[in-house]
């Protein structure tokens, strides 16, 4: 690296892994980072189903990413795609064409929809895995609505038949956050609307929801679950999907008008396209100190990266991974460019956990995997979600505000949001600095 300027990062993707790398570099000395996120704004992942939901706006969760760095001179966000990798070099091949090389890539792009293969499923579901996908969701269910309230036979060919694929954590709080919009919010939008006609159905080929969580958490989620009228649908698998049906395993076919995939991840196409050999889920796997094997000055991290833990296996897809990853490679750039010895990744375990609905969640927190349910998983859930919320800088009050009327209060909040006109809620912000 020249002495004489300084040294330049490009990170690639403004998910938890890019911020938190590039918020550790922010305002350093001798480094310079450029930024890259195709959408221009940091989304807070963990609540896209929310949002799909009509229990929040789109604004609630989506933080842009100039305004996010906008006092750190040494920060240059830019908002485009890059599409390929050099490690190399090492540099990155944005989508119109022009290549921005540095002197360390961090490679955090994130994760896409992996559909296994099953036919149909990229064309006729709706993922939720992106803001976007969250607002496609949100449209369509409303405007199912609608057209079964002007043409109720509607209802008997699936209009109102909403199937979630996928029982991880994903399609159990998305399941049971449309149960709650369909029972509870839906009668009162449209109350000429014989909504009894609705249903949820959440197919998964595992035989208990939240997969990875304990029994007593399999069996709690699937009662909560089902007390919200969602259907379960558990032993099979999706084996066809087409635009107004899902043909499961067993060879049911259910008329339905909006699938919902939660059924798996893989690395975002940039894992294919960087030329670095790819594992598990496509994901590129990284050393202990989160560098690329054979290419020192390239580090991957988050959904793009097969992190290894304590026991040797690659830890989760989740935001905490993500956050404490994007953290630990900027201390490493750091002490690489000092002349110090790079540390191997230590994960703070914080646990898993799902919401199921107002008043449901279940948490298994640390190591140890204490289980919690109701009140107590809310706050834990709760916590978590505060901390990768302020680590990215953000002021917590008005999700705490939002926590507080979630937990406690009816549903009026979820239908005032079903018109824009109605809505009157404090937004989280970023804090100066």
């Amino acid at each position: 690296m020249n002495g004489d300027r300084p040294a330049h990062v490009v990170v690639v993707g403004g998910g938890f892994g890019g911020v938190a790398c590039a918020r550790r570099l922010a305002g350093q000395p001798g480094v310079h980072v450029t930024l890259l996120e195709r959408t221009g704004y940091h989304q807070f992942q963990p609540l896209l189903y929310q949002v799909a939901t009509a229990e929040l706006t789109p604004d609630d969760i989506r933080f842009d990413l100039e305004e996010m760095f906008a006092k750190h001179d040494n920060v240059e966000v830019r908002t485009a795609e890059a599409v390929a990798a050099d490690p190399s070099a090492p540099s990155v091949t944005l989508a119109g064409g022009e290549v921005v090389a540095g002197d360390l890539l961090v490679l955090a792009a994130g994760a896409q929809p992996n559909f296994f293969h099953t036919p149909g499923a990229d064309r006729h579901t709706f993922p939720l895995y992106s803001l976007q996908d969250a607002e496609r969701v949100r449209s369509r269910v409303l405007q199912l609505f609608e057209d079964a309230g002007a043409k109720p036979e509607l209802v008997d060919e699936g209009a109102l038949t909403f199937v979630v694929v996928g029982a991880g954590a994903t399609g159990v709080e998305t399941a049971g956050a449309l149960a709650e919009l369909v029972h509870d919010v839906m009668p009162h939008v449209h109350p000429q609307l014989a909504i009894a006609g609705a249903r949820v159905i959440l197919v998964d080929l595992g035989h208990a929801v939240l997969g990875p969580f304990s029994p007593g958490a399999h069996d709690y989620a699937a009662k909560q679950l089902q007390r919200r009228g969602v259907q379960l649908r558990l032993g099979t698998s999706a084996r066809e999907i087409g635009p107004g049906h899902v043909t499961l395993s067993d060879g049911t076919t259910i008329p339905t008008h909006l699938t919902v995939w939660g059924g798996g991840l893989m690395a975002a196409p940039l894992a294919a396209g960087s030329g670095i050999s790819q594992g598990r889920g496509g994901r590129i796997d990284v050393r202990p100190d989160l560098t690329v094997e054979g290419f020192p000055s390239v580090y991957a991290l988050g959904d793009l990266a097969n992190i290894p833990g304590a026991d040797d296996q690659a830890l989760p897809q989740l935001g905490s991974v993500a956050q404490q990853a994007g953290d630990w490679a900027g201390r490493n750039i750091l002490a690489g460019l000092q002349g110090e010895d790079r540390w191997p990744f230590q994960y703070h375990d914080k646990g898993i956990m799902a919401m199921i609905g107002r008043k449901s969640a279940v948490a298994e927190i640390g190591e140890h995997r204490h289980e919690l349910h109701g009140r107590l998983a809310f706050a834990a859930w709760l916590g978590v979600h505060a901390q990768l919320l302020a680590n990215a800088g953000a002021e917590l009050n008005a999700f705490l505000a939002w926590a507080d009327e979630f937990y406690l209060r009816s549903h009026h909040r979820s239908a005032a949001l079903l018109d824009p006109a109605t809505v009157d809620t404090p937004r989280i912000h970023w804090k100066d600095g």
